[in-house]
């Protein structure tokens, strides 16, 4: 991956590639991931692409929050949304594995209010959320994620 050109501008290619290592330290290592990810909660989200109907998969940060899981679509601040985004809009049951624990789900876009609420609370555990909200305009969508 290039130095200068920021994740979310990256080829598909690289991202996937990049996807592919972190989703093998995870199993590897239990759910744990290191590096950039150290300490921040992540899970494997697989969801089906829009289009092309193939399997996806998303190393991402969630946070549990009232025992709820949340998964949050800042793709760094960009302009546009994640792709994971667009694929669960169009198809929301999805799988997920924690940790050792892997189950289905079905994604529940939060509405403004909802998370405009719950944002404060992402940023709380994890700051670097507000500087990606404050790069972009789009308000950054949170999706719960509801056992199936």
């Amino acid at each position: 991956m290039s130095d200068d050109t920021p994740f979310n501008e990256q080829p598909t290619s690289v991202i996937n590639q990049f996807n592919d290592g972190i989703a093998r330290e995870f199993h590897a290592n239990g759910g744990e991931v290191g590096g950039q990810f150290a300490g921040v909660p992540i899970l494997l989200l697989t969801n089906t692409g829009a289009k092309s109907g193939k399997k996806r998969l998303n190393p991402l940060a969630y946070f549990d929050i009232d025992d709820k899981i949340y998964i949050v679509g800042s793709f760094g601040g960009a302009d546009k949304d994640p792709a994971w985004v667009h694929n669960l809009r169009a198809n929301p049951h999805a799988h997920i594995d924690i940790g050792t624990d892997g189950y289905d789900v079905v994604a529940h876009q939060l509405s403004r209010a909802e998370r405009d609420a719950l944002y404060p609370k992402v940023v709380q555990r994890v700051p670097v959320f507000a500087d990606y909200q404050e790069k972009t305009d789009r308000p950054i969508p949170i999706f719960e994620l509801r056992r199936a």
